[in-house]
């Protein structure tokens, strides 16, 4: 049952009914108050009514903390989620409660980041706001609308595939620069990158208790996808290993020094517009083109989706021109 009653100048609705939580609130005028009552004892009695008072006083920025605190902390990406949702607790959109926080606030985020930020990098920001409120409705029992404001905007198209793997004239001027670096481990990191498809993580994590000289097997743990990778190693990578046998990692060097070094040598090799990460891809296609099937390539790369492969398999027409040679024609006999 509804009561309204006048406190300060403002007509406060209350109801009580059995099997619900009591609802209060304030209005201006006695015709906003009873067409709030009214609507409310309406959906208590088709038993649709839910209460979003909960959710009223808490800010997104609370969640976002919470979120970091509790989830992100237990994510491979920690630092990098981290610094993001460090900035948008420092954005004034965290000031809004889960309540208020409409769409358009999205929107308005979308198009301020847009401006000095890549769509990839927008999408992050979107995806981590979404992901927590649906975190705080379905894990911490904040009773929030099903309608996530992330889900009515529509997020920037992103098209980070790239398409650049190293022809072999430009591998060897690239291992020779490497073999000139100050860094004197890089040209061997660069061969076993570029002969096996790891990951920088994976190699940088290297020990000598993941290798097995014997059965010539490295093995990756906990790699990108949460699963451990066994990989065969060939001739050329296992001589590279059999010079880093003391010591616990096999190349005892943090990130941040190897992209360093490794940007220097592929500026004096006049290589433009390469990245360490591309190493897996000249892997990738270079596999394809001598034969291996997706299949054989997957398990030595590590990809869990097959699909993925596409946009690690640069694989040209020019590439296919002596295959193509090759194939067999039917000759019509007339």
């Amino acid at each position: 049952m509804a009561y309204i009653r006048v406190k300060r100048g403002k007509f406060k609705v209350e109801i009580n009914k059995k099997g619900y939580p009591r609802v209060f609130k304030s209005f201006h005028t006695i015709k906003d108050a009873k067409k709030f009552a009214k609507e409310v004892e309406s959906q208590m009695e088709r038993q649709v009514f839910e209460d979003y008072s909960g959710a009223r006083g808490i800010t997104l920025k609370e969640i976002l903390i919470k979120y970091r605190d509790k989830k992100t902390v237990n994510k491979k990406g920690v630092r990098e989620e981290t610094s993001t949702i460090n900035f948008l607790i420092k954005h004034k959109i965290s000031l809004n409660s889960l309540m208020r926080l409409k769409s358009h606030h999205i929107h308005k985020l979308m198009n301020e980041l847009g401006s000095t930020r890549k769509p990839s990098t927008v999408k992050k920001y979107v995806v981590i706001i979404s992901h927590a409120w649906r975190v705080a409705r379905k894990e911490w029992g904040i009773n929030l609308p099903p309608e996530n404001p992330c889900d009515m905007v529509t997020l920037p198209k992103v098209n980070d595939a790239r398409d650049r793997i190293l022809s072999k004239s430009e591998y060897v001027l690239l291992l020779e620069s490497c073999r000139n670096s100050h860094l004197n481990i890089l040209e061997d990191i660069v061969v076993f990158a570029y002969s096996t498809g790891a990951r920088q993580g994976e190699i940088l994590r290297l020990t000598q208790n993941n290798i097995d000289y014997e059965k010539k097997l490295i093995t990756f743990l906990d790699t990108k996808n949460g699963q451990d990778r066994t990989i065969p190693a060939p001739d050329n990578v296992l001589n590279i290993l059999k010079k880093y046998r003391f010591g616990k990692k096999v190349f005892n060097i943090v990130a941040r020094r190897l992209r360093k070094h490794f940007k220097i040598a592929c500026i004096k090799a006049g290589i433009a517009d390469f990245r360490f990460h591309d190493l897996r891809a000249c892997f990738c296609t270079n596999a394809l083109l001598n034969g291996w099937s997706i299949a054989e390539v997957s398990t030595v790369s590590g990809h869990k989706d097959w699909s993925q492969l596409k946009r690690y398999t640069r694989i040209k027409p020019a590439d296919l021109l002596d295959k193509i040679n090759k194939v067999n024609v039917v000759k019509l006999i007339g």
